[in-house]
């Protein structure tokens, strides 16, 4: 997507007619499962609704004209303390492993730079730790590191400038230096060209699994994975944090067909024991019917994706029962989210008799039906435009 969505709001559009009968259906709270054949729970809980930062506080697109999108450099240090700032729960970031068996946060499966005019390709994984990390700005005053680019997926190079730069980072460094308070959703990123074998994802897995093992502390964590094996392995590697599948639900095609639907996302996660499904948003808006499928199945459901940067976008999932979000605008989404189901609850204990008036903040706008059939309709058009 060349352009990135600003957050928009319900009454800034007209009303248009009543919504549908099943459009909402009822605000949940649950916890994460320690998979469908266990009794156990996983040791950490979830509110309502989750709020989480990607890549901490938002993913860079150097090709947008939305400076928000350029502020921070994505997967670092200084964006997930940024993130920490606001009323998330998790950072998400992507965690990859060096030749020399370091797990380290990084997006891309390439690094790319430029020697003599020319942009040079150098897998990530292919590359040690002390040649990965001497990319980009250095943690040593007076040192000088190799300027970083990227690849769009139209095929253009950008130099990756961003108003504030930062190091590149490991898996233990954000341990040591991330706020204590905010949980990680630690992407397991694998590249979608190659076949793995089970002994090299188990090498990867349990590199990465020593670090958090060594370094978690009580801090809450979950993994994910669009790499189906990868997902299933670190369940059978592990039982102390949940495991989520990753899933664009159909928006491309594979030829590995466990990750071509919603439908085979809810078939993996209970033949592998796993608690959840993260899903691209437009999947779920597609294929309305497969929440209510998920939440039989007694799996969790988040969604990602450029929609999420659409408050009311957030809160019709809350209200479809949905219970996370993944966003870039984590300044933006996680106030809104806050003043919406805030106020939400204060309405649900008023209703039980509670006093009135006591409850601080922004009030909750008042959501007509009309206004929720137009959020329905505004959805389709905001997935063309993405």
């Amino acid at each position: 997507m060349a352009m990135a969505l600003k957050a928009v709001h319900v009454c800034d559009v007209p009303n248009l007619d009543q919504v549908p009968v099943n459009a909402a259906l009822a605000l949940c709270s649950t916890r994460f499962r320690a998979g469908v054949n266990d009794d156990k729970i996983c040791e950490c809980d979830i509110p309502k609704f989750l709020v989480v930062g990607h890549r901490g506080n938002g993913m860079n697109m150097l090709q947008s004209p939305d400076p928000r999108m350029k502020s921070i450099k994505e997967n670092s240090i200084l964006s997930f303390n940024e993130a920490a700032k606001f009323s998330i729960d998790f950072i998400e970031f992507d965690v990859q492993v060096t030749k020399d068996d370091y797990p380290v946060i990084y997006h891309d499966n390439f690094v790319l730079h430029e020697e003599k005019g020319v942009i040079v390709e150098n897998r990530v994984t292919e590359l040690a730790l002390a040649e990965f990390l001497s990319y980009g700005p250095q943690k040593h005053p007076g040192s000088e590191g190799k300027p970083l680019y990227r690849k769009t997926k139209d095929g253009r190079f950008f130099e990756w400038k961003v108003e504030k730069d930062a190091p590149l980072c490991t898996l233990e460094e954000a341990f040591h230096n991330v706020d204590q308070s905010v949980g990680f959703n630690v992407e397991l990123k694998f590249d979608d060209s190659i076949v793995y074998k089970e002994e090299e994802l188990s090498r990867i897995l349990k590199a990465i699994l020593k670090v958090v093992f060594e370094n978690a502390k009580g801090r809450q964590i979950l993994f994910s994975s669009f790499q189906p094996d990868a997902a299933r392995l670190i369940r059978k590697l592990q039982s102390t944090y949940p495991v989520y599948f990753l899933t664009n639900g159909g928006s491309e095609i594979y030829t590995d067909i466990r990750r071509n639907s919603l439908e085979e996302a809810i078939k993996l996660s209970l033949e592998n024991g796993l608690q959840g499904i993260v899903s691209e948003v437009k999947a779920v808006f597609r294929n309305p019917g497969a929440v209510g499928r998920i939440k039989e199945s007694k799996l969790s459901l988040m969604t990602y994706g450029q929609l999420n940067n659409v408050p009311e976008v957030a809160y019709m999932q809350h209200l479809m029962g949905v219970e996370g979000v993944i966003v870039d605008l984590v300044k933006e989404i996680s106030e809104s989210v806050s003043d919406l189901t805030h106020a939400k609850e204060g309405e649900e204990k008023s209703m039980y008799g509670e006093e009135d008036g006591k409850k601080e903040g922004k009030a909750k706008p008042q959501f007509s039906k009309d206004e929720l059939s137009f959020l329905l309709k505004l959805i389709p058009e905001l997935m063309i435009q993405a």
